[in-house]
């Protein structure tokens, strides 16, 4: 298998000390290394990305049930990715190709126009900014409705973090966040409740240990930038911090016992700037009325410290 046959087209980033690599496949985000340390959980550019490792997941992240959704009248049906559970998952973006238009040494941007079809027949245009400075790692999303009708829109990211452990278990995180969405059997969130006095409260810094998380957090805390934060830590004092800009209202946290490589179970937190929460396409709960003409952007990114 040639060596970019998976995830095709790579485009190499560097600013000092940093180095990424974006790829075509899905626009995403392959590798993002300081130094010699990794500070996502990556894979080979022959490999298809497993478990949307640093996929854009677009026009809505996470678990959609039944793979059935309803939108002014109108019913669709989504092909079931997730058929053991019965749900649809990640929206419909990850496995198209984006078109790269490399703007510097440190910049790309990603483009792909996702053309209506029986699953979402609403015609979007798409662009991904990465870009590497002093700071860390900055992603600009633009999401247009070239359509005529109003559209459902949702966007979430997925990279797995890592400071350096063998097993998240010993690292320390906070999760900047009030309020958590509790899950049933197929991951679809029961409700939302606070965090206070649950497994899911790190609002103080406090170690993964045994923890198991699905889930998304929202109620999010932002500083005086109105930037919410999640941050990792190593024992040995190594940070990775993820920030998520106005209207990523939720996270969602997977400490991956559920992958199905073992190998990878707990080895990197999966933390997911998101728009909505997971099921939003039948719940409501979040989903954007993205208006003919209208173009959605968001903005996040990571700190390594």
């Amino acid at each position: 298998m040639d060596h970019v046959a998976a995830s095709r087209q790579q485009v190499e980033l560097r600013h000092g000390a940093q180095r990424a690599v974006v790829v075509e496949v899905g626009g995403g985000l392959r590798e993002y290394w300081h130094g010699d340390l990794p500070v996502l959980d990556g894979y080979r550019a022959d490999e298809l990305a497993p478990s949307a490792h640093g996929q854009l997941l677009i026009p809505w992240p996470n678990r959609l049930h039944t793979g059935r959704y309803t939108w002014d009248g109108g019913t669709h049906t989504v092909p079931l990715d997730e058929p053991e559970q019965e749900n649809a998952i990640h929206g419909l973006t990850r496995w198209r190709s984006w078109t790269a238009e490399v703007t510097s040494a440190a910049a790309v941007t990603m483009r792909h126009t996702l053309r209506p079809q029986p699953a979402y027949p609403f015609p979007l245009e798409l662009e991904a900014d990465y870009e590497l400075h002093d700071a860390g790692l900055t992603v600009d999303i633009r999401c247009t409705n070239i359509g005529e009708v109003d559209a459902p829109f949702g966007y979430g990211a997925h990279p797995y973090l890592t400071v350096g452990t063998e097993l998240i278990d010993d690292a320390e995180l906070q999760i900047g966040a009030a309020t958590w969405l509790p899950t049933g059997p197929a991951q679809v969130p029961t409700g939302h409740e606070s965090v206070a006095g649950t497994r899911a409260d790190f609002r103080e810094p406090r170690l993964v240990g045994t923890t198991q998380l699905d889930h998304a957090f929202t109620d999010l805390d932002r500083d005086e930038d109105g930037l919410a934060w999640v941050r990792l830590a190593s024992p040995g004092g190594r940070r990775v911090e993820v920030w998520m800009g106005p209207g990523l209202d939720y996270v969602e946290m997977f400490t991956g016992d559920t992958l199905p490589d073992a190998g990878r179970r707990r080895r990197a937190l999966a933390v997911e700037p998101m728009t909505c929460p997971p099921d939003a396409f039948r719940s409501g709960v979040g989903v954007i009325r993205l208006r003919p003409g209208a173009t959605f952007e968001a903005r996040w990114g990571i700190r390594v410290g």
